[in-house]
């Protein structure tokens, strides 16, 4: 019984000594040295009108605004993104959970979607993918869309629902991307 007394006595002992502040903590100031910036000198500001982007300057500073027809026989801007986005079934994150076999060009690799907070988005990983998709770490579901996200938060690609088991879209550089079951 004594022993038990003892050992809780000691223990005791030690967490209050934890407890206690020493002398040498005093004195450390904990406070940086901040002094206020100075003022520097701006040289002279002007303004004038930029042109406007939409209009065409043959030859000039913009290239000619893309029709849409134009952009989506060439895959630029949302091209075929656009007819999948519209034509989009709906998403729930719920259902996107578990492994996918991604089709992303010419390659073919996995996809493993969980439900755990990572960043600004749900974690997510890629085994054996190529390209963009060895960056994927995170997704996240806006209305129709899935979006694939690097570490770092950055959309590397964007998908849209078009079966039950089924997502289609592209890489930012534009290869086609798709995920199945």
């Amino acid at each position: 019984m004594r022993i038990h007394h003892a050992a809780g006595g000691l223990m005791m002992a030690l967490a209050l000594a934890g407890c206690q502040r020493t002398a040498s903590m005093d004195s450390v100031n904990t406070q940086p040295n901040l002094r206020p910036l100075e003022a520097q000198p701006v040289g002279t500001v002007s303004s004038s009108q930029l042109p406007d982007p939409t209009t065409s300057t043959a030859g000039g500073q913009f290239p000619d605004k893309p029709t849409t027809d134009t952009a989506m026989a060439t895959g630029t801007g949302m091209g075929g993104d656009a007819a999948a986005a519209a034509n989009g079934l709906e998403v729930k994150k719920e259902g996107m959970v578990g492994n996918w076999r991604v089709s992303n060009g010419p390659s073919s690799c996995d996809m493993f979607l969980t439900l755990t907070n990572l960043g600004s988005g749900l974690r997510g990983g890629t085994r054996g993918c190529a390209g963009e998709l060895t960056t994927m770490r995170s997704w996240e579901v806006a209305g129709k869309q899935v979006i694939l996200k690097d570490l770092n938060g950055n959309a590397i690609g964007r998908l849209y629902k078009s079966a039950d088991s089924r997502f289609d879209g592209s890489t930012n550089s534009g290869q086609p991307l798709s995920l199945s079951r």
